[in-house]
């Protein structure tokens, strides 16, 4: 029974969406909304019993890193810590390391190329990003899975 229960779990973790597998495909060129839109889906619903190990591993950058990979890189342990602090998890220390920070405002989203759209951004932008020169607004990590919103009746 327990050779069976280790063989599930080797089987489940070689399929996990990671926060760090995620970040190696966004720097092998893959869209970066794809590896983390994988991660959300196993984060908010498939191994929701596992979101700490889905966040544990640090992240390795290349070592010739480039600006945008970077970038995600920081967006990535920006994710971590938020992500643990919505749902009380222990936050991984490579997630808290201060080297995770951008020069510069990156704004991301609905109304980033704008200067009222930036303002918004800025306004609703949890603090584990915003602290981190990110601004992406309170809706990046909306959880499907947990809206309890208007219903379609028949």
């Amino acid at each position: 029974m327990i050779v069976h229960e280790q063989q599930i779990e080797q089987r489940d973790r070689a399929r996990f969406q990671t926060l760090q597998r995620s970040f190696e495909q966004i720097c092998a060129g893959e869209d970066p909304w794809i590896p983390l839109g994988k991660f959300m889906h196993q984060f908010f619903g498939e191994f929701k019993e596992h979101r700490e190990a889905l966040l544990h591993d640090p992240l390795f950058l290349p070592p010739n890193k480039t600006p945008e990979q970077f970038r995600w890189a920081v967006f990535c342990a920006a994710s971590a810590n938020y992500l643990c602090h919505v749902y009380s998890l222990e936050c991984p220390d490579w997630a808290r390391d201060p080297y995770y920070t951008l020069d510069h405002a990156w704004y991301h989203g609905l109304g980033s190329d704008h200067l009222r759209g930036q303002e918004k951004l800025r306004a609703t932008t949890p603090e584990e990003f915003s602290q981190r020169n990110i601004f992406c607004g309170n809706r990046i990590f909306y959880n499907k899975y947990e809206y309890q919103g208007r219903r379609r009746t028949a």
